[in-house]
């Protein structure tokens, strides 16, 4: 406390080397830590007070937070220890025990286990082990948000362990088997036998092997009952997401539209808000809209109700009574359409007016609407009318020629057309009810004989169109008979013919199959574009080639097809 006065010349030195420090030309202050104290920093901040450091050396150390008065949170690591303690069974009472199951945890008015008839205390019968004593966390603001709390990742270790000794077990045991079948020399017949039959060489082995290494890696996924694995026919299972469905987050790549949250894959907002397209035209509008649909709107109603009635004096609850609730809400909307009824009654009988509210709409009565529509010389609308959404990519109520329904609204004997006038050829013109009688008199294949007297009268009377398509097909049918009758004597050829085309057919379809099986290999990625699929149409002879060589999943005999 008993220091030097500073002299006149002590000061003004003093103040010149503030003065240099400030401007750079001299070194800045350093701390007992030595850290740089700022020159800038005003004195009344610098300065030591006497009751902290009465030596009053340079430091900002009292303006930093003081270690002793800070808050001592918990660490990361430490949680919650589950379980109860592994020590020796305890087999007498102890004194301060829990009386019900003779822990020395907790007390009686705190244990968690069933009361017993005769407590512990006095049986000392199966006394419950001690838990381990829990600590006192002190969490800071992120540690009680912390979704990850109490995560011991030995657990995750001990899955990865138990699989791996699965995993080298597996290995020994067709390591064991293998080494069976080579001492027995069943692998090496049966090497030879398959090599002699088809001809295998080196690459059909290797694929073997890789089918065999396979084979433990969709053993495990196969555990549905009615399933048998066999090396010739594997199980895979596949990924049950659709891979056409678009993900959340790729549905609008704009950074300001709906916020995708992707550790809980929610995104609650519309993410084609922004777009100006309606929910009706997209098909995902948001987790959100899901709340506003439905009966959520009716419960959000019922609440409502709920408050607005227990303000009035109704003792009613959603959660507590919701019964009492539906049929007291129920009972108020019928309440209330009658009181609305009756009231509305009462003004007419009163005032009148009642021809006005039968009055149809004022576009109807003054042909005329508030809609702007612009119209160009021809006819064409130009400007005001929106274009109606269209919701199918095929046209719709398009009527031909002078029909009043549409085709395909009717439908007989394996064929479609117009429920107006039951004709079957879409390019004809309707002949409305004459159309109709004709077809019902043509159901029946039997004509009546016209006299010959009014033969003349008959044929004088114009057909219709119908009557002239049918005759037309009848006379197609004579020529073809007539046809198939004068070459009756090249069916021979005709049939070596139709075995020829088979033949190659036959070939050209066991050279799909090898392509197929070559594709099916390649990774789908690395596939050409339309690798797989043909655009021509396939042959009489190509299909019957295809049921010849296709194999059927319920043969019994087709899984020794291919050896």
């Amino acid at each position: 406390m008993n220091q030097k006065k500073m002299t006149r010349e002590d000061w003004r030195k003093k103040k010149e080397l503030e003065e240099q420090r400030k401007l750079g030309n001299a070194p800045a202050e350093v701390d007992e830590e030595g850290k740089d104290i700022n020159p800038h920093i005003p004195q009344y901040i610098s300065s030591v007070p006497w009751y902290i450091d009465p030596s009053k050396r340079p430091t900002l150390k009292h303006q930093r937070p003081q270690p002793e008065k800070g808050k001592q949170f918990s660490l990361i690591g430490d949680w919650y220890k589950k379980g109860v303690q592994e020590s020796p069974m305890v087999i007498k009472y102890r004194r301060g025990a829990c009386e019900n199951c003779g822990a020395l945890t907790h007390v009686r008015k705190d244990c968690m286990e069933r009361p017993r008839k005769v407590g512990a205390k006095y049986t000392a019968i199966n006394i419950a082990a001690d838990e381990h004593p829990q600590p006192i966390l002190a969490l800071d603001y992120d540690g009680k948000r912390d979704r990850w709390n109490g995560y011991d990742s030995e657990e995750h270790m001990r899955i990865v362990e138990e699989y791996s000794k699965v995993d080298v077990a597996k290995r020994t045991l067709k390591a064991q088997k293998l080494q069976e079948e080579l001492a027995s020399g069943k692998l090496v017949d049966y090497a030879n036998s398959s090599r002699s039959q088809w001809g295998e060489d080196h690459n059909s082995g290797d694929k073997d092997n890789s089918e065999d290494e396979d084979e433990d890696k969709y053993a495990d996924d196969v555990d549905m009952p009615g399933q048998n694995f066999d090396s010739k026919r594997r199980i895979t299972v596949r990924n049950l997401r659709i891979r056409e469905d678009i993900a959340k987050y790729l549905r609008n790549l704009d950074p300001n539209s709906a916020y995708y949250d992707p550790k809980t894959r929610a995104m609650r907002e519309n993410p084609y808000s922004n777009t100006g397209r309606n929910t009706d035209e997209v098909g995902y509008a948001g987790d959100n809209f899901v709340r506003y649909t439905g009966d959520t709107v009716r419960m959000a109603q019922t609440q409502l109700f709920a408050w607005e009635a227990y303000e009035k004096g109704s003792e009613v609850h959603l959660q507590a009574d919701p019964t009492k609730l539906e049929v007291l809400h129920q009972s108020f909307k019928v309440k209330k359409e009658e009181f609305e009824k009756q009231q509305k009654g009462s003004i007419l009988e009163k005032y009148g007016g009642q021809e006005h509210l039968n009055v149809p709409p004022r576009e109807l009565l003054l042909a005329q609407t508030e809609d702007y529509v612009e119209y160009s010389r021809h006819g064409a609308v130009l400007k005001g009318q929106e274009k109606a959404v269209i919701k199918s990519k095929y046209e719709e109520d398009v009527l031909i020629s002078n029909h009043i329904a549409v085709w395909g609204s009717y439908w007989k004997d394996g064929k479609w057309g117009y429920k107006c006038c039951h004709a079957f050829m879409k390019t004809s013109y309707c002949t409305g009810e004459a159309g109709k009688q004709i077809a019902e008199d043509d159901d029946s294949s039997y004509l009546p004989e016209i006299p010959e007297s009014n033969q003349e009268a008959f044929e004088s009377i114009p057909k219709t169109l119908v009557e002239i398509h049918k005759e037309k097909l009848k006379a197609d049918k004579k020529k073809k008979k007539k046809h198939r009758k004068s070459h009756g004597s090249e069916s021979e050829e005709e049939d070596a013919k139709k075995k020829e085309k088979l033949n190659k057919a036959l070939v050209a379809e066991e050279a799909r199959l090898k392509h197929v099986e070559l594709l099916l290999q390649i990774d789908e990625r690395k596939r050409g574009y339309n690798s797989m699929y043909e655009t021509k149409e396939p042959t009489e002879e190509e299909m019957e080639a295809y049921r010849m060589k296709r194999q059927r999943p319920e043969d019994p005999m087709a899984s020794f097809l291919g050896q």
